[in-house]
This record gives C-alpha cells, structure tokens and sequence, in this order.
C-alpha cells in the first residue's frame, strides 16, 4: 500500500478529515456558485446565434464535467478497495454515485431544455446525449449492486467491478462530437490554445465548473463521514462521539 493512503484508510481518522475539508469546501462551494451562476445567467452578453438561450451552459457544462469527474473519481476508489482492500474506498464508493447520478440527471435535463430550442426536439439518439444516459444508468448499476446481496462485501466488490469496467464509456462521452457526426456541438473550452468561446463567457463558465467541483467534494466529505459513521456505529469511537454530542 502507499503510504499517503495510510491516513485516509483509518476511518476515525479519515472521519475527521472530512469534518474539515467539509467545513472549507461547502461554503466556498455556494460562494463560488452563487459567484459564477450570477455572472453567468445575469450579465454575460447573448449568444448571436442562440440568444439568451445558451446561458444554461452555466449549469449544464459543469454538470456534465463533474458527472464524468464523479465517475472517475469512483472508480479510483474501486481500484484501490480491490487492490488493497481499503474499506473506506470502498465506502466512498457509495458516496460518491448518487452526487454523480444526480449530476448526470442535471446535466442530461439541461441538455434537453437547451436543446429544445436549437435543435427543435427535447431529445435525440446523439452520441453525446445516449453515452450520457448511458453514464446514469452505469451509476443506477453500482448503486444497485451496492445493496442487492444479503453479503455486503459480494455486492461492493460487484459494485467495484461495474464502477471499474464502465469507465470505458468515459471517452466514448467524451470524444463523441468528433468521432461521430452528431447534433451535440463541439468542444469549446477543451481547447485550452484557442477556445471557441468569447472570454466574457468563459470566465463566469469557468468559476461555474470550478463551484461544481467544489461541491462535488463538499458532499463527498458529507456523505463519507455519514457512512463512516453507519459502518462503525459499534466502534467504541463512535460511541464516544455520539456521547460527547449528546451531553453537548
């Protein structure tokens, strides 16, 4: 095992953690949101060719980026609870799929409502927009995996298995406009030399992924500390925490 993992693979340790990137991580999380949301939805100038219309960029790019960032993220963790046997990867596993489930669904709804206008239908069999589904339904799987065998640790190593196997739809989402002829437009801030996209825009763009992001591990951090506490609510550690927080 790495020895940077060994503080994160002690639950009461890595408990604790997340009680102090939580208490950073949500308000700068809303700050930056409510920042770049503002800017983005109030002040930008209009598309000349989508109007106002486009402004729901500013919730439906970083959505879509942070629901592959999610995955990704978890599947990490699935790597490292098969490799090494790290219970509380395994546990962030479990943590992590229903905020990218709910990215994925924020990402997919805001796609149709945007392309509604521009594209004269809510939806279409688009590479972009059927590999996205596709994203939701690999969460729904490990998320069902997670709690279908009577053996716990049967259904979180299946759950690890799928969460691993089903990044391979990550650059299939990805490169999707370009490998295929597609209604979905294009990247536009992927290029990083040249963007296609005015500065106006791109800067309140960018705090909006950067809010997402923050938010993202904000409730990691929540959701990790609460099945932390679910998995060892026998531990003597954990009784000493409920104790000290009721005689508070």
């Amino acid at each position: 095992m790495f020895k940077w993992l060994d503080p994160y693979a002690k639950p009461q340790r890595l408990y604790a953690l997340c009680g102090t990137w939580q208490q950073v991580l949500m308000p700068l999380a809303w700050f930056t949101l409510l920042i770049g949301v503002v800017w983005g939805l109030g002040f930008t100038p209009a598309d000349y060719q989508q109007g106002d219309s486009y402004r729901i960029i500013h919730i439906h790019v970083p959505a879509a980026i942070w629901s592959m960032g999610a995955y990704s993220s978890m599947a990490i963790a699935a790597f490292i609870a098969l490799v090494w046997q790290i219970k509380v990867a395994q546990w962030a596993i479990g943590a992590i799929a229903p905020i990218g489930a709910c990215f994925t669904l924020i990402a997919l709804f805001t796609g149709s409502f945007w392309g509604k206008p521009m594209w004269g239908t809510w939806w279409e069999w688009d590479a972009r927009l059927t590999s996205e589904l596709i994203l939701l339904f690999l969460y729904v799987g490990v998320i069902a995996l997670q709690n279908a065998f009577a053996d716990r640790e049967t259904g979180d190593k299946a759950a690890s298995l799928l969460a691993i196997v089903g990044v391979v739809n990550l650059p299939i989402i990805h490169f999707s406009v370009e490998w295929w002829n597609t209604l979905h437009q294009g990247a536009s801030i992927t290029k990083f030399a040249k963007p296609s996209i005015d500065p106006s825009m791109l800067w309140p763009l960018l705090i909006c992924i950067t809010g997402f992001a923050l938010l993202l591990a904000a409730l990691t951090c929540l959701r990790l500390r609460t099945a932390i506490l679910l998995h060892e609510q026998h531990r003597p550690w954990v009784r000493d925490l409920v104790k000290e927080s009721s005689d508070a």
